[in-house]
């Protein structure tokens, strides 16, 4: 089978500079006007290799998807050259389609036009390998299809699609793929997208034999604080010229105070994201433990509760969901929902959390609660037995397993700011504690509710005694701090696992928490949780090791209790019951 011949090629550095000079050209007009099946076909039968360089680069700019398909079939030689003799006619790029025949002959399409090839009577033509040539390509026409294929992956409409090709572009150091980036940079609309490809020029820059342009690659990433650039620059602080070595280390320099900033403001934004976590779990337990003094061991397995209502309300939502408690089969059937309307799940799930955690806590009072008040011992044992029948119960009805929930989709990305990754359900859980801390005080302090809840857990008798309906203030108080629980539940389903012991994971860091911040104090819990998560955040950047840090907080925390028995802030209260 013989090979497509073409004219000697031009030198590697003339095209590449014709190429990038086409390349920007065709990008300013807006690329080629003729169809890409067209422009293909012009330049498979193009006889110089100069012309075919200058059609393939025509078609820069242009997002359509047949592009790099038949430039990686040109690529791998699955082109042929026809040349008709009976007539004699010009040549014509075909592709082989379908299976060969008996005489070892194919389907021939045409690459114009998409249609099958025809006869001078209009029938369709079967070709073998041998009455067609090869369309071959050399090293500098492959640079232009290269060049091509890179500019259409960095164009691609998805900004964040764009931005990983970039960033992947600048990682290779592939200085192939410089022209591309060099063309896109001007006319690149998104800010993300610009900073990445000066980023990916710098970072193959590092690459050039020129050492001026070395240099002043080092100061372009000195200059965006460019951190994934760190090892290149590395390479040649070892490797370069004094003089590129010099720019190289004071590169590194500049990139490692702007790593300990982003690590500054990152641990801070973590820190605050745990306390919002632990403010989120505990503030039911402060209800419930500082003001109504119940030691209430089955807070857990509340939280629990609104949890597993978040993955029942998403199964509602979608597919349905099929239980088997008590060996009883149970179906609930879904909506079916898909796309945004599937993703308000969790707006729903909300409310439903905190109503079925509050109604398992009223059932809890009325049943149990109400008669051990001002027996400590008494409620912490029987709300621990209350704890273990409610994972049983748990594990009966929605299985020993831990169960899947999804995060909605405006919740599962991220913002990168500074460098800083501020995760999107992080940021929710900082805004839903602030509203959970400011609901619950304006409902302490703005309402009659609050005003009565006040007066029992100051003194309880002298209430009583002002005709103030003790029982149900009770009653009501442990339902709010149990539909709290409730609410930690629904958002603790998108950080972690759902599942029966999930309580017993949260319990002891929400007694910390309440305990530290003062039993009795609402702004005490709130310090107390963004004090604990920043510091548990700063050693664990310190040090390297979490395990060690959450130690070092542990031993913080106990001889801090040693220090201040009674934590940060000591709530008075006039009652006299021992």
């Amino acid at each position: 089978m013989m090979n497509h011949q073409v004219t000697k090629a031009p030198s590697s550095g003339k095209l590449s500079l014709l190429l990038g000079v086409l390349l920007s050209w065709w990008l300013i007009l807006g690329a080629s006007a003729a169809p890409p099946r067209e422009v293909i076909a012009n330049a498979l039968v193009a006889e110089d290799v100069a012309e075919q360089a200058k059609l393939v680069g025509s078609l820069a700019g242009q997002a359509d998807p047949l592009i790099p398909q038949l430039l990686a079939k040109w690529k791998e030689s699955e082109i042929y050259i026809y040349e008709p003799t009976e007539p004699a006619g010009p040549k014509v790029a075909v592709l082989f389609v379908g299976e060969k025949d008996a005489d070892d002959k194919f389907a021939a399409v045409r690459v114009d036009t998409g249609e099958p090839l025809k006869d001078k009577d209009g029938k369709p033509m079967r070709l073998t390998t041998d009455e067609a040539t090869s369309a071959d390509t050399d090293a500098n026409l492959r640079l232009a299809m290269k060049v091509v294929l890179d500019l259409i992956a960095v164009a691609d409409p998805d900004p964040a699609k764009r931005l990983k090709v970039v960033q992947q572009m600048g990682l290779d150091q592939d200085l192939e793929k410089l022209p591309a980036l060099e063309v896109r940079v001007a006319g690149e609309p998104d800010a993300k997208v610009q900073r990445a490809l000066k980023e990916a020029i710098a970072l193959l820059q590092l690459k050039s034999e020129d050492p001026a342009k070395q240099i002043a690659a080092a100061k372009t990433l000195a200059t965006l604080g460019s951190i994934p650039a760190q090892d290149a620059l590395k390479t040649v602080a070892r490797e370069g010229s004094p003089p590129v070595a010099a720019a190289a280390n004071a590169a590194l320099a500049e990139i490692a105070k702007h790593l300990q900033l982003v690590n500054t403001y990152g641990t801070v934004f973590r820190g605050l994201s745990l306390g919002s976590v632990l403010l989120v779990i505990a503030i039911g337990l402060a209800i419930t433990f500082g003001l109504m003094g119940v030691i209430n061991m089955a807070h857990g397995e509340l939280i629990a509760v609104g949890a597993y209502t978040t993955y029942m309300v998403q199964n509602v939502f979608g597919p349905g969901l099929a239980l088997s408690p008590f060996g009883m089969k149970l179906h609930l059937p879904g909506f079916g929902a898909t796309g945004a309307a599937y993703d308000a799940y969790f707006i729903a799930a909300l409310p439903l959390s905190f109503l079925m955690a509050a109604l398992v806590g009223l059932v809890l009072e009325r049943g149990i609660i109400q008669f051990l008040y001002r027996r400590p011992l008494e409620s912490l044992l029987a709300t621990w037995g209350v704890s273990l029948v409610m994972q049983q119960l748990l594990r009966l009805t929605f299985g020993a397993n831990n169960v899947q929930v999804d995060s909605p989709a405006w919740l599962s990305g991220n913002w990168t700011f500074f460098d800083v990754i501020f995760g999107w359900n992080r940021v929710f859980v900082i805004g839903f504690a602030i509203a959970i801390i400011v609901g619950t005080h304006l409902l302490l302090t703005k309402t009659h509710l609050g005003l009565l809840i006040r007066a029992v857990m100051q003194n309880r008798q002298m209430a009583a005694c002002m005709g103030v309906p003790t029982e149900r203030v009770n009653m009501l108080t442990f339902a709010f701090g149990s539909g709290l629980a409730g609410l930690a539940g629904a958002f603790l389903s998108q950080l972690g696992n759902v599942g029966p012991g999930m309580g017993q994971d949260h319990i002891v860091g929400a007694f910390m928490t309440v305990v530290v911040g003062g039993v009795g104090s609402i702004f005490g819990t709130v310090i107390s949780a963004l004090g604990i998560g920043v510091v548990d955040q700063s050693f664990q950047q310190i040090l390297g090791n979490p395990v060690l840090g959450k130690i070092l907080v542990l031993g913080g925390i106990i001889l801090f209790l040693q220090w201040k028995p009674a934590g940060l802030f000591v709530t008075k209260s006039r009652s006299l019951e021992g």
